[in-house]
Formats: structure tokens, sequence, C-alpha cells
């Protein structure tokens, strides 16, 4: 655990603190533990430090009441920073994934002291909540799924939060490749762990992003890898190709068959490999 701006962010570190540190700054809804344990074990055998940590509201750091949240993105973008800095690290690695990644993004931009180099996974240019007319938006199915207002599940009945956990991962997958198996048996220890699961999976939704920073992206100096879903309901890969054109050298990784999720198994190989070569010698 470290406390940084006022609040306590549970933190878990793999490899050896001397090797080049990599933050995993996870997705809205999300915790991290949805880094699996065997996929950070990979990139800390490659000779990384990796940090995995949940931001405010997820897993075990300083929750606020569901639908409440006091804080807005800027907060967890000073805390990205913060917790480098209280790491005793100069300057770490970032993977960011989907908020995560816009959250990556900004600390590049405010705090490019504190960044060796991005990856930025199922991402868009500027952020969330701020919608470009030159970009796709949402499929109409994952609209149509998300406009089903499922009922909220009692979330002091375990089995049925887990069933909601999976239910909600369900319409962001690839069509025909959602692991079902996987996805429940994440779920189950999410579930097991979380302090205020319903915060978790609310106030992430309800931060204001503040403005738009599109414009912005050509400031950013740290190397950018770019890692997208061809089949992305959410953000269709066009915004990963966006992205990538508009930071100044970033490289561009279509992940097949890809939805908006966090790195699957079968891309590990390529995945981890990548994320090593991009993180060298910087």
């Amino acid at each position: 655990m470290h406390t940084v701006n006022g609040v306590d962010l549970a933190t878990e570190t793999f490899g050896d603190p001397a090797d080049p540190a990599i933050l995993l700054i996870h997705g809205g809804g999300h915790s991290l533990l949805n880094w699996e344990e065997e996929f950070v074990q990979r990139l800390a055998d490659g000779r990384r430090h990796v940090i995995r940590y949940d931001s405010r509201d997820a897993g075990r750091s300083t929750g606020s009441p569901a639908g409440a949240p006091p804080h807005d993105l800027r907060d967890l973008v000073a805390d990205a920073a913060a917790l480098i800095e209280a790491l005793g690290v100069e300057r770490a690695h970032l993977v960011g994934m989907s908020q995560g990644a816009a959250i990556a993004q900004l600390v590049a931009l405010d705090h490019p002291d504190r960044v060796a180099t991005l990856t930025l996974a199922s991402s868009t240019p500027g952020g969330p909540g701020h919608p470009y007319d030159d970009l796709p938006g949402m499929t109409p199915e994952l609209l149509a799924a998300l406009s089903a207002e499922a009922p909220e599940p009692d979330w002091h009945d375990r089995a049925a939060v887990i069933d909601h956990l999976v239910e909600a991962e369900r319409p962001f997958a690839a069509a025909g490749h959602f692991d079902e198996p996987a996805v429940r048996r994440l779920a189950e220890r999410v579930a097991g762990r979380s302090l205020d699961i319903a915060a978790q999976l609310t106030n992430p939704f309800l931060l204001d992003a503040g403005e738009p920073w599109r414009q912005r992206l050509g400031q950013i100096k740290a190397p950018t890898l770019v890692l997208h879903g061809t089949d992305d309901p959410f953000v269709p890969v066009e915004h990963g190709r966006a992205l990538a054109a508009e930071i100044p050298g970033a490289r561009f990784v279509a992940m097949e068959r890809t939805g908006h999720e966090v790195f699957p198994r079968r891309h590990w190989d390529t995945v981890v490999a990548a994320i090593l070569a991009h993180t060298s010698s910087r």
C-alpha cells in the first residue's frame, strides 16, 4: 500500500526493483487483478520491475460512495505520477488499457519527466467522453447491449455479483471469442477482493475527463506503442490507428479477433515480446 495525494493505493510488485520499471494502469471498472499474474510475471521474467495497482475505488484502494466520486480523471493522473515517485522510481514505462491508457496519455503530457515509454491499449485520441466526427462510434450491437439497462445485482450476493461481472464483459469481447470460463475465474477473484464492488463498477464511468487533449498529442515525447483489437466494439480500431498517427513516431500493432478487453491469453506471446522490446534500452 502506498499513500499519495491523501489516498491509499494498493500495489503489488514483481521482479527486481533494480530493473526498469513498468507501471500497469487498469481500465475503468477493473482492478489490478485484471492484469493476470502470469502475464505480469512474464514481463518480470524479461528483467522488468512490474507494478500493478488499484486506482481509487478499485480493489483495496481508497474508495468513495458508489455513484458519488469526489474526484475526476485528472486526480487519477496525479495519483499515477505520484505513485511513480513514491515507489522510488525516476521514470516508469507506462502500460495503460482503455481509461488507463487515457491516464497514461495525460501523465506523459503533464508529467513527462516521469515517463520513459508509453504502451496504450484499447484507447482513443483525446480521452473518454470526447467524441470526434472523424472516428466511428461504438457498434450498434454494443449500443443496444448497453441500452438494455440490466438491473444491478444484490451487491451482497457474491454469486450474483460474479454473474454480473461476467455479463458486463461479454458484449465487449470479439464475437465468437468470449472466454467465459477464464472471465468467470477472474470474476470470482475480483468479487472476493474488492472492498466495494458497487463503487468499482460505477464510479469510474462518472468521472469528469476535463478538457479534450487530442490537439496536444503531438507534444508527447515518450516513445509510444499502440495496441488495439481489430474487433473492438467500444472504440473501433480506427481510434487506435488515429492515436498512433497523432503521437510522433508511435508504432501501431493490431490484435486480430480481439475486442475491448485486456490482452487475451492467445496474444500474450506477441504482446509480451512487443512490450519488452519497446521498453528496452530506454
